[in-house]
């Protein structure tokens, strides 16, 4: 691990995503975002005609989806441009544009939804009848229908589309801190080595066998964080208003109720995964007990939860070695699986390293009609190889999707995003442990496993948890202050650690809010990412945004 991060023109091409994929300079970026404007345009000159013919409703929906299709393309090259550095001022004015554009756009297709509702149902089939094209629309109107009951006039449609902009503030806010401008002290290893401490780089340090390095890396990585305490607090109230403000708008009871019904998921779901976990939580303590055992500590602490629970076993695999791990580990998927895989590697889909500026966590990102891209800060450790194949799932994911549907059809939801990335994981997991050669190999890879539970079934419904009090705290009125939120993830990590672990009242930063995700690394965008953020409460966002939106 070098001691400082690189700035982005220092990392090696080859180790970069090739975005030219998509433009190949930004003039073409400039074009295509008017032809998007300029089809929106279009599109208003069917508005209080939707319904008069079967011939306007299509000629409609094939131009907005064109629109669509660039705006997702001038979304997706931009966010991606900006999350490689969030610091380039160039790269911060093309999002900018890209959301700005967003809303504008939507404001003038609000009209869709509200009269394509209008339209009686008998009428929709006989238009189905008269021009068989309206059929690749399907899904989209059978979602609007499906919506109904919480879709407003035009007018007020074309309200809430206007606020897009102001309402992307907090969490634009909280990227622009967290991935530009905090900056974090060094630590030191045993051997005095100073390290470059970072959003990247906290986790491989708290792998670390070196106690004493964790506990360094740890408490400066959070003492930075909670001199910011109040203002992570003030925009993750933000980002609860809004989310308050269009559940109340589109007349949902709450902002979780509104959030399942966007995935068509009914709460009871939800519901249910939380009493489950609580009926099963004796099993994440009998964990956290066994930790401190094999650990041999008196104490055990937050800093101590990433450690590897097998002493004297640790292993690192260079980019090449995941790669190939990663081809022989998903040979059950098939030759032409494999062939997309290799594909992804070779054209440069995937951003490698972490540098100054860039975004933090991994996440995959569709482009519909060039390929997906994915963003990793790869730093040797196993956990990255599991990354590795994480994101690709994603990817393929889309990489599928995308090839055997339409552009509007081709994004999933978010309820159904992690099963691939999921099962990479498992196949990879499964290939390692069959050619484990010593028990401490198996042993620390069953004490991945086991994390693997931790993180992805107990850690995300404890997120999941986290984000429906703090709503339902704001929605009823109660502040979302620093201590408020930093108490109530105190207690709920005290549930979900039990007894062995010790805790403390900590200022730490709320982020889970903005930046979702699988496991503990933070984001998964995935399938048809920006200009989906941008947009709220027109066709974009309520039926195209996939899995792009927060988990």
């Amino acid at each position: 691990m070098n001691d400082r991060l690189p700035k982005r023109e220092e990392v090696p091409a080859e180790m970069t995503w090739r975005l030219e994929d998509i433009y190949p300079d930004e003039v073409l970026w400039e074009k295509e975002l008017e032809e998007a404007k300029e089809l929106a345009a279009e599109v208003g000159k069917y508005e209080g005609r939707l319904g008069e013919s079967a011939r306007n409703l299509y000629e409609a929906l094939k131009i907005y989806d064109d629109c669509s299709l660039k705006l997702d393309r001038v979304g997706g090259y931009s966010f991606m441009r900006h999350d490689q550095d969030a610091g380039n001022s160039r790269y911060q004015e093309l999002q900018l544009k890209a959301q700005s554009a967003s809303v504008r756009i939507s404001e003038k297709l609000s009209f869709m939804e509200p009269e394509i509702l209008a339209i009686p149902d008998e009428v929709i089939a006989r238009f189905c009848e008269e021009e068989p094209g309206i059929r690749d629309y399907e899904v989209t109107i059978r979602e609007i229908r499906r919506m109904k009951e919480h879709t407003l006039t035009k007018e007020m449609e074309q309200l809430l589309a206007s606020a897009g902009e102001m309402a992307q503030t907090a969490s634009n806010g909280f990227g622009m801190l967290s991935n530009a401008d905090l900056k974090f002290p060094p630590v030191k290893d045993s051997s005095g080595n100073e390290i470059q401490l970072s959003n990247g780089r906290f986790v491989p340090l708290q792998m670390s066998p070196d106690r004493e390095l964790r506990r360094e890396s740890f408490e400066k990585f959070y003492t930075r964080y909670s001199e910011f305490a109040n203002t992570w607090a003030a925009l993750y109230d933000g980002q609860v208003k809004q989310q308050i403000f269009y559940a109340r708008a589109r007349k949902y009871p709450s902002t979780f109720v509104a959030a399942v019904d966007g995935n068509n998921v009914d709460p009871a779901v939800c519901d249910r995964l939380i009493d489950s976990i609580h009926d099963k939580i004796s099993y994440m303590h009998r964990y956290v007990s066994l930790r401190k055992e094999m650990l041999g500590v008196d104490e055990l602490h937050m800093y101590d939860v990433y450690v590897p629970m097998v002493a004297d076993y640790d292993r690192k695999f260079s980019y090449e070695e995941a790669k190939e791990l990663s081809l022989k580990a998903l040979a059950p998927l098939g030759e032409e699986y494999l062939s997309i895989v290799r594909k992804a590697y070779a054209e440069r889909w995937i951003d490698v390293y972490e540098n100054e500026g860039k975004r933090s966590g991994a996440y995959s990102s569709g482009v519909y009609g060039v390929h997906p891209y994915m963003l990793l800060n790869y730093t040797d450790t196993l956990d990255d190889v599991f990354t590795l194949v994480h994101e690709m799932g994603h990817s393929m994911h889309t990489w599928y999707s995308e090839h055997a549907q339409s552009h509007l059809n081709s994004g999933y939801k978010i309820f159904v995003a992690e099963v691939a990335s999921t099962t990479n994981e498992i196949l990879l997991l499964e290939y390692m442990l069959a050619r484990a050669k010593d028990p401490k190999e198996k042993a620390y890879l069953i004490n991945y496993y086991l994390e693997c539970f931790k993180g992805t079934v107990y850690r995300q419904t404890m997120f999941e948890e986290f984000e429906r009090r703090t709503n339902a705290m704001a929605e009823a009125g109660s502040p979302l202050t620093a201590d408020a939120l930093c108490g109530l993830y105190l207690e709920l990590n005290k549930q979900y650690f039990g007894e062995d672990l010790l805790l403390q009242f900590l200022r730490i930063p709320v982020r889970h809010q903005f930046l979702g995700g699988s496991r503990d690394r933070a984001p998964h965008p995935g399938a048809g990412r920006g200009s989906c953020e941008a947009v709220s409460g027109v066709l974009k966002e309520r039926l195209h945004a996939g899995p792009c939106q927060p988990s």
